[in-house]
């Protein structure tokens, strides 16, 4: 049988000595970057591979051991504003997630803003290298900012939450919105609507990097045409910092709803409370009675509502891992290939959305918002 190829056989070959080896293999930057891809180059010839039996004691006895600096992490933001992405509830969940699991890793999170006056990508860099901050993590930016490109990049080793910064590719973590959409439509035919309509702020569709309708075209198209409802956006036509917290607190206008309603018959809607749940009841519509509904971002405390579970603080919490993990392995700078991990949200069955034919059977669509065709089924 052939015997597992050790550190000791890859060091004679290099001519190195063993400690040489094991920190090339653990990408270690006290090591030169020539003679660690050159370790790497000869133990993938000889075929080496680290003893998963070891690597796990190391994984536990790490886990089990306090880390007792308490080294920093840094929590890197490009909104409008220094705390203006704490009024967007996605974005202040992120960051509760990854400062929760940072403290269970024995790590401190702390928040910098990239808009301080006078910052550069170089200032920057140099203030977190003269800190001792090896680790970033980079979340609620703006889709319009690249500054962060000209940063020295190999001082540190970074992940991202969410779709911006296009620039720098960096491993990211992300809610998977157009999975919920996906989810939502397919949990919403199972109960037996074809006429699903979706309201949303369209900054919203802008800062997922339009993750919300792709989502939802894609699971229209498998519908008959005439069963499509066109999404009905409201709001800026672009997303930036102040219109998305613009967009928290604006539901759809009363005007534009009723026409669409009226326009294209929905047999249910599809979107956040805050922004239509009101505004269908503003127009005389009893859901489920009228129109059944169904909510994108629940959050826990709402009763009998359907919807989907957002799982935002898991989304931090899985970054702030993802980072710890990459500077145990001393991978610094850009990936060669950048990864995105994303997060499920969870599908939440409620009295907004009867399965039809049990305690509402539809007979026909409704001509305007004022006459309901339905018989209620005993």
């Amino acid at each position: 049988m052939k015997t597992r190829v050790t550190q000791s056989e890859i060091a004679h070959v290099a001519g190195v000595h063993n400690t040489t080896v094991s920190l090339a293999l653990r990408n270690c930057p006290s090591i030169p970057e020539a003679t660690r891809k050159r370790i790497h180059a000869i133990a993938e010839e000889l075929g080496y591979s680290p003893d998963p039996v070891l690597q796990a004691l190391i994984a536990y006895r790490n886990g089990r051991t306090p880390n007792r600096r308490h080294e920093t992490l840094a929590y890197v933001t490009n909104w409008n504003s220094r705390w203006g992405w704490q009024n967007v509830p996605a974005h202040a969940r992120y960051h509760v997630g990854a400062q929760r699991r940072a403290a269970q890793l024995g790590f401190q999170l702390e928040h910098f803003w990239f808009g301080e006056p006078g910052m550069s990508p170089r200032r920057f860099g140099n203030m977190l290298f003269h800190r001792g901050v090896s680790g970033v993590i980079l979340a609620s930016h703006r889709d319009d900012c690249d500054a962060l490109l000209e940063m020295e990049w190999p001082r540190v080793t970074a992940v991202k939450i969410g779709c911006f910064p296009h620039a720098p590719a960096l491993n990211r973590v992300s809610y998977d919105r157009s999975g919920a959409m996906r989810m939502a439509m397919r949990h919403i035919r199972a109960a037996g609507y074809t006429r699903i309509g979706v309201v949303m702020p369209r900054a919203w569709d802008d800062c997922a990097d339009q993750a919300w309708s792709a989502g939802f075209l894609v699971e229209q198209a498998r519908g008959p045409a005439d069963e499509r409802v066109p999404i009905l956006w409201h709001g800026a036509g672009r997303f930036d910092g102040a219109g998305l917290e613009e967009a928290e607190g604006c539901p759809v206008p009363l005007p534009v709803l009723d026409t669409w309603l009226r326009r294209h018959q929905p047999e249910v809607v599809l979107g956040a409370s805050g922004q239509v749940r009101g505004q269908l009841e503003a127009l005389g519509l009893v859901v489920p009675r009228d129109i059944a509904y169904a909510d994108l971002f629940l959050d826990g405390s709402e009763t009998g509502v359907a919807g989907v579970r957002e799982r935002c603080e898991r989304v931090g919490e899985v970054a702030t891992e993802l980072l710890v993990t990459q500077m145990h392995q001393n991978l610094r700078g850009l990936p060669e290939g950048a990864m995105e991990t994303l997060v499920e949200g969870s599908w939440t069955d409620g009295e907004s959305l009867p399965v039809r034919g049990s305690e509402i059977r539809w007979t026909g669509p409704r001509a305007s918002c004022t006459e309901k065709r339905l018989t209620r089924v005993a």
